[in-house]
């Protein structure tokens, strides 16, 4: 697995409103993955999720994480990141789910009155598959 940076095709692919899941691991070690909204901004990673989902005291307590992002068109197109939470945040005034709603929707998020949290993901490893076989670090 290549470390970061990530090559620019890579870089532009992530930037995009593609589908996404996220593992965590549970307290006895085992995975728990769940499909997740995300954001790319060259650095890092960014995530939010409703306060009471089961993923957050487990990135709290342990904050290894891989996200597989799936091409839009075409899921064999996908880039698998892995890293750790490095920051998690209480989202109070919505701003972090409006920044992704915004993202993969183009309008604010609905649920205006669920407490949500960000998180923020640094990437130190990548691997990946294009139309035409592995991607490269380049």
């Amino acid at each position: 697995m290549p470390p970061v940076p990530l090559p620019p095709d890579v870089d532009a692919f992530l930037r995009r409103p593609n589908p996404a899941v996220i593992a965590t691991l549970r307290p006895d070690g085992s995975p728990h993955t769940a499909a997740t909204w995300y954001d790319w901004d060259g650095e890092s990673i960014f995530l939010n999720m409703d306060a009471s989902r089961a993923r957050l005291p487990w990135m709290r307590r342990d904050g290894r994480v891989a996200l597989t992002v799936l091409g839009e068109e075409s899921w064999y197109v996908h880039a698998s990141l892995l890293g750790r939470v490095t920051r998690i945040e209480d989202d109070p005034d919505l701003s972090g789910i409006d920044r992704l709603s915004l993202r993969y929707r183009g309008q604010r998020y609905r649920n205006r009155t669920s407490p949500r949290v960000s998180a923020w993901m640094t990437v130190e490893r990548w691997h990946g598959w294009t139309a035409a076989g592995l991607w490269t670090a380049a």
